[in-house]
């Protein structure tokens, strides 16, 4: 439900494909922001010996609106370097690598990075250090440390990380793909005659074991708010220049010209479920602040009609919302332009009247002590998560599909009563569903599964 492979094109380039974005007060750094994109999604950790890495010639940026107008007032550039020690070798390590300056490693990435503030580009590091791929106990045998030798920091507070990350968003895709087959509400499939339902159902984490690659980035509140606007508005992007040819001589792609887009990624669910197929390339092409081309597409949502047709009686009050044509106000204020004032109590996240989406996140809400926090954010009365920005535990599955199916239309229609089984749609996971270890500082998510003990 997050965007792994969510738009025909993207799909063919997982290197390019934004799979998921986070936006947060970091809990150790309180006058801090963490933010996280990640790309390449669904890596087995096995996959040698060409194991995965970012794109030489990318162009991965984080953006964010500080003013409300869907444009970038700052973006933070990030461009790979790949150096390949011995070129007569298939082996992507001769050896254990126990240091990033290990000559054991024969494929090493490096990364610059970059600030674009008001139209000026301004470098903040080069040549700064990948780690490995989690390759197994006798290539990587202290990845944990390997890892954290990674955390670069850098001048005015910041800290930057790249490299590859436990995939910590858990989803039941098999359930979800198959026409909504919920696995907690497999009985309420009526129509389909499968029967008295006998309990909870377990979902599958469909993404458990399974690795990301991260670009992470903490940065001070004051670096990326404007005076009188604590909430910004975030989101990712992927750019490849526009010319590629095949140097047959060399045996290579030879890239010109200046960068497009070609990957976008805000809020969750959003390309991948909300926007429908023969559009999702174009979305995926333009900025935010173009996002009032499909804002029909969130107001009307096609999963709010599908729900009472899959689970036939259980839905009442949301077909008869859907059959009345009244546009939801409350997606369009959730997704593209922030929560105003006055719907939840002490809580706003507004941007403005812009039709854009970003993860807007109120940087003046502090962010809530671990014992505290609820997995469904503003729905479970947390105001510091999703879709107040996101943390990397937040279930923004159960959320979204809670808020599409009604739960949230009393904000904006006092008249309108969800549906009893509104309130309880999930896939049945977790947290608790993903094997990694989530960690309690930068970068957050967990140590990257091992290919030698990545279960079968």
């Amino acid at each position: 439900m997050s965007s792994h492979r969510e738009a025909p094109e993207i799909s063919k380039d997982p290197v390019a494909d934004s799979t998921d974005v986070y936006a947060f007060v970091s809990p150790d750094v309180p006058g801090a922001v963490t933010l996280i994109a990640n790309y390449i999604p669904l890596q087995g950790p096995a996959g040698g010996p060409n194991f995965y890495e970012f794109g030489d010639d990318v162009l991965y940026e984080i953006h964010i609106d500080n003013n409300g107008d869907g444009h970038a007032d700052i973006s933070y550039q990030f461009t790979f370097h790949t150096t390949v020690r011995d070129p007569d070798t298939f082996l992507y390590n001769v050896g254990p690598i126990e240091s990033l300056g290990s000559t054991n490693w024969n494929r090493v990435q490096t990364y610059d990075v970059a600030v674009v503030r008001g139209g000026s580009w301004h470098g903040l590091g080069s040549g700064l250090p990948c780690p490995p791929c989690n390759i197994g106990p006798l290539s990587t045998p202290d990845y944990g440390s390997l890892a954290a030798a990674a955390v670069n920091t850098l001048g005015g507070g910041i800290k930057v990380f790249a490299g590859q990350r436990a995939e910590g968003f858990y989803v039941d895709l098999g359930a979800i793909f198959d026409l909504g087959d919920l696995r907690p509400f497999e009985n309420l499939h009526a129509q389909y005659g499968l029967g008295a339902f006998t309990g909870p159902a377990a979902g599958v984490n469909a993404t458990n074991h399974l690795n990301v690659h991260s670009i992470a980035i903490q940065v001070p509140i004051s670096a990326l708010t404007i005076s009188g606007h604590p909430t910004i508005g975030v989101w990712t992007t992927a750019s490849r220049q526009r010319v590629r040819l095949w140097d047959a001589d060399n045996g290579e792609n030879v890239n010109s010209g200046p960068y497009h887009q070609v990957s976008r990624l805000g809020n969750p669910l959003v390309n991948e479920v909300l926007i429908p197929l023969g559009k999702k390339d174009l979305w995926n092409s333009l900025p935010p602040s173009d996002d009032k081309l499909f804002a029909s597409y969130v107001t009307a949502p096609g999963l709010a009609g599908l729900l009472p047709a899959l689970y036939p009686g259980v839905f009442p009050n949301l077909a008869a919302q859907v059959a009345s044509g009244k546009p939801r106000a409350d997606l369009e204020a959730i997704l593209l332009t922030g929560i105003p004032a006055g719907l939840i109590a002490g809580f706003t996240n507004l941007t403005g009247s812009v039709l854009a989406d970003m993860l807007r996140l109120n940087t003046s809400i502090p962010a809530t002590p671990a014992d505290k926090q609820s997995i469904y954010g503003l729905l479970g009365g947390d105001l510091a998560g999703f879709p107040n920005g996101r943390r990397v535990t937040d279930d923004v599955v159960a959320i979204e599909l809670r808020a599409i199916a009604g739960v949230t239309y009393p904000l904006v229609n006092k008249s309108f009563t969800p549906d009893a089984a509104a309130s309880k749609l999930t896939d049945g996971l977790t947290p608790a569903s993903v094997s990694s270890s989530y960690l309690n500082s930068f970068p957050y998510l967990g140590v990257p599964y091992s290919g030698f003990d990545n279960p079968s």
